[in-house]
């Protein structure tokens, strides 16, 4: 029973990370560029949101299996494709948990407005220094708010998981996907216990959530 929580943290861990880094340079570009076709780009990001994890997962397939470009450099570095492995998990979980961390962090930014950087601006501060001395340290609310929530999110996937990972005990079998197994095989204490830990993780991330956006709204009151 623990093998699966502890793939399923090391993933919610690892896929939050990974969105951190690469999410909020794109989240920062989406709230402050002028380009005609960012908010195309902002479809593209929001896409899991309304996509069936099948599909994409079914795509994800076929874009990191072993005949496609991504699949032979992966072939051809690490001796296998990155489908059913944990690494293929974490490029199927950043995918599909994009939108929950880069959407607080973009609206984080677009909330600071123009009027903070255009007096570090006037102090001859530059874009760099602009970007990790005023916006970052502004955005953080939105920034735990989307950490928070890629990890909750990850922590509840289930059909791209299925999808780009199978079910191989000690590598991708994940919470979500042993439950399953729990329930055709009619073990229905061993479903109990997991499901009940999910609900009450969700509900303690939910919780902290609320009050940490209450306390937040009482600080800049």
């Amino acid at each position: 029973m623990w093998d699966p929580i502890w793939i399923t943290v090391k993933l919610a861990f690892i896929t939050t990370l990974v969105l951190l880094i690469i999410g909020t340079p794109i989240a920062w570009w989406l709230a402050r560029s002028n380009a005609w076709w960012k908010e195309g780009v902002a479809a593209v990001v929001a896409l899991p949101i309304v996509l069936p994890p099948t599909v994409m997962g079914f795509y994800l397939l076929i874009a990191l299996g072993p005949d496609s470009p991504i699949g032979q450099l992966s072939t051809m570095l690490f001796g296998r494709a990155l489908p059913f492995t944990f690494a293929g998990l974490v490029v199927g979980s950043v995918v599909y948990s994009m939108p929950f961390v880069i959407q607080p962090i973009r609206n984080a930014f677009d909330a600071i407005g123009e009027r903070p950087l255009e007096v570090a601006a006037t102090l001859r501060a530059s874009p760099a220094d602009r970007f990790f001395s005023v916006a970052l340290p502004l955005a953080r609310p939105g920034i735990v708010t989307g950490a928070v929530l890629g990890f909750a999110h990850t922590v509840g996937e289930f059909g791209v998981i299925l999808m780009i990972g199978g079910n191989i005990p000690g590598e991708t079998k994940v919470l979500s996907v042993a439950i399953y197994d729990h329930v055709e095989a009619l073990e229905w204490g061993q479903a109990h216990i997991l499901s009940a830990g999910l609900l009450v993780f969700s509900f303690v991330v939910i919780l902290s959530m609320m009050v940490f956006e209450k306390k937040l709204g009482r600080r800049l009151r």
